[in-house]
Protein backbone atom coordinates (compact mmCIF):
# COMPACT_ATOMS: atom_id res chain seq x y z
CA UNK A 1 0.00 0.00 0.00
CA UNK A 2 1.24 3.32 -1.30
CA UNK A 3 0.70 6.77 0.97
CA UNK A 4 -0.54 9.33 -0.98
CA UNK A 5 2.25 12.62 -0.57
CA UNK A 6 0.39 16.17 -0.77
CA UNK A 7 2.27 19.48 -0.68
CA UNK A 8 0.83 20.05 2.42
CA UNK A 9 3.46 21.30 5.02
CA UNK A 10 4.07 19.06 8.68
CA UNK A 11 2.73 20.59 11.52
CA UNK A 12 5.36 22.54 13.96
CA UNK A 13 7.34 21.09 16.01
CA UNK A 14 6.49 22.80 18.64
CA UNK A 15 2.81 24.13 18.51
CA UNK A 16 0.51 25.66 20.79
CA UNK A 17 -2.04 22.94 22.55
CA UNK A 18 -4.39 23.87 25.09
CA UNK A 19 -7.10 21.70 27.22
CA UNK A 20 -10.39 21.50 24.70
CA UNK A 21 -12.85 24.12 25.37
CA UNK A 22 -10.14 26.53 27.51
CA UNK A 23 -9.62 30.07 26.30
CA UNK A 24 -6.52 31.17 26.84
CA UNK A 25 -7.15 34.37 28.40
CA UNK A 26 -8.96 32.54 31.33
CA UNK A 27 -5.63 29.93 31.78
CA UNK A 28 -3.78 30.48 35.12
CA UNK A 29 -1.06 33.70 34.94
CA UNK A 30 1.21 31.11 36.72
CA UNK A 31 0.58 28.37 34.08
CA UNK A 32 1.27 31.28 30.87
CA UNK A 33 4.13 32.37 32.52
CA UNK A 34 5.31 28.34 32.80
CA UNK A 35 5.05 27.98 29.32
CA UNK A 36 6.50 31.31 28.43
CA UNK A 37 9.67 31.34 30.28
CA UNK A 38 10.21 27.99 27.86
CA UNK A 39 9.36 30.36 24.85
CA UNK A 40 10.98 33.38 25.74
CA UNK A 41 14.36 31.18 26.51
CA UNK A 42 13.84 29.38 23.05
CA UNK A 43 13.69 32.81 21.05
CA UNK A 44 16.90 33.95 22.87
CA UNK A 45 18.69 30.68 22.61
CA UNK A 46 17.63 30.65 18.60
CA UNK A 47 18.47 34.35 18.60
CA UNK A 48 22.05 34.19 19.63
CA UNK A 49 23.01 30.89 17.87
CA UNK A 50 22.05 32.81 14.58
CA UNK A 51 23.66 36.05 15.56
CA UNK A 52 27.43 34.15 15.78
CA UNK A 53 29.00 30.93 15.88
CA UNK A 54 29.90 30.38 19.70
CA UNK A 55 30.70 27.73 21.95
CA UNK A 56 27.78 26.16 24.32
CA UNK A 57 29.16 28.00 27.11
CA UNK A 58 29.61 31.21 25.89
CA UNK A 59 26.01 30.66 24.96
CA UNK A 60 24.78 30.16 27.54
CA UNK A 61 26.88 33.23 29.54
CA UNK A 62 24.96 35.40 26.56
CA UNK A 63 21.75 33.88 27.19
CA UNK A 64 21.57 34.57 30.93
CA UNK A 65 22.33 38.60 29.78
CA UNK A 66 18.91 38.13 28.96
CA UNK A 67 17.23 35.40 30.50
CA UNK A 68 17.61 36.47 34.15
CA UNK A 69 14.83 38.14 36.13
CA UNK A 70 16.46 42.02 36.25
CA UNK A 71 16.74 41.94 32.58
CA UNK A 72 13.28 40.69 31.61
CA UNK A 73 12.13 43.11 34.22
CA UNK A 74 13.81 45.77 32.32
CA UNK A 75 12.43 43.79 29.06
CA UNK A 76 8.97 44.23 30.19
CA UNK A 77 9.30 48.44 31.48
CA UNK A 78 10.94 48.72 27.76
CA UNK A 79 7.72 46.44 26.17
CA UNK A 80 5.31 48.78 28.46
CA UNK A 81 4.31 51.72 25.92
CA UNK A 82 3.65 49.13 23.64
CA UNK A 83 1.40 46.92 25.05
CA UNK A 84 -2.27 46.74 24.15
CA UNK A 85 -4.69 47.07 27.05
CA UNK A 86 -5.70 43.14 27.18
CA UNK A 87 -1.42 42.29 26.75
CA UNK A 88 -0.91 44.95 29.43
CA UNK A 89 -3.31 43.07 31.61
CA UNK A 90 -2.04 39.48 31.23
CA UNK A 91 1.30 41.02 32.30
CA UNK A 92 -0.28 42.43 35.19
CA UNK A 93 -1.94 39.63 36.11
CA UNK A 94 1.09 37.48 36.01
CA UNK A 95 2.89 39.84 37.83
CA UNK A 96 0.48 40.02 40.13
CA UNK A 97 0.24 36.46 40.69
CA UNK A 98 1.45 34.34 43.75
CA UNK A 99 4.02 32.29 42.39
CA UNK A 100 6.05 31.19 45.28
CA UNK A 101 9.61 32.56 46.48
CA UNK A 102 12.20 33.78 44.10
CA UNK A 103 15.14 32.57 43.55
CA UNK A 104 17.72 33.70 46.17
CA UNK A 105 19.70 35.87 43.55
CA UNK A 106 16.93 37.83 42.13
CA UNK A 107 15.05 40.81 43.50
CA UNK A 108 11.64 39.76 44.17
CA UNK A 109 10.46 42.65 42.43
CA UNK A 110 12.15 41.65 39.45
CA UNK A 111 10.91 38.44 39.61
CA UNK A 112 7.03 39.24 39.68
CA UNK A 113 7.64 41.46 36.32
CA UNK A 114 9.35 39.13 34.98
CA UNK A 115 6.74 36.88 36.06
CA UNK A 116 4.50 39.13 34.21
CA UNK A 117 6.74 39.26 31.02
CA UNK A 118 6.54 34.99 31.06
CA UNK A 119 2.91 35.09 31.42
CA UNK A 120 2.50 37.52 28.15
CA UNK A 121 4.84 35.33 26.05
CA UNK A 122 2.85 32.11 26.80
CA UNK A 123 -0.14 33.75 26.05
CA UNK A 124 1.03 35.36 22.77
CA UNK A 125 2.51 31.81 21.91
CA UNK A 126 -1.06 29.79 22.88
CA UNK A 127 -3.19 32.63 21.00
CA UNK A 128 -0.59 31.93 18.04
CA UNK A 129 0.76 35.80 17.88
CA UNK A 130 4.54 35.00 15.94
CA UNK A 131 4.77 38.12 14.23
CA UNK A 132 4.20 39.96 17.86
CA UNK A 133 6.25 37.90 19.95
CA UNK A 134 8.92 38.19 18.05
CA UNK A 135 8.46 41.93 17.73
CA UNK A 136 8.76 42.28 21.65
CA UNK A 137 11.05 39.41 22.01
CA UNK A 138 13.60 41.70 19.69
CA UNK A 139 13.40 44.37 21.49
CA UNK A 140 15.96 42.78 24.38
CA UNK A 141 18.58 42.58 21.42
CA UNK A 142 17.95 46.76 20.52
CA UNK A 143 20.25 49.33 22.23
CA UNK A 144 17.96 50.50 24.86
CA UNK A 145 17.42 54.39 24.88
CA UNK A 146 19.07 56.49 27.53
CA UNK A 147 17.57 59.74 29.35
CA UNK A 148 20.02 62.36 29.50
CA UNK A 149 20.51 63.17 33.26
CA UNK A 150 17.58 65.42 34.90
CA UNK A 151 15.05 63.94 32.61
CA UNK A 152 11.74 62.27 33.46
Amino acid sequence: MTELRTNVPPPPVIAPELPPDQPVNLLNPIVLAYVGDAVFEVYIRQRLIASASRKPHELHKAATRYVSAAAQARLLARWAPLLTEEEADIARRGRNAKSGSPPRNADPGDYRHATGLESLVGYLYYRGERERLEKLIGLAFEPEETKPEGSA
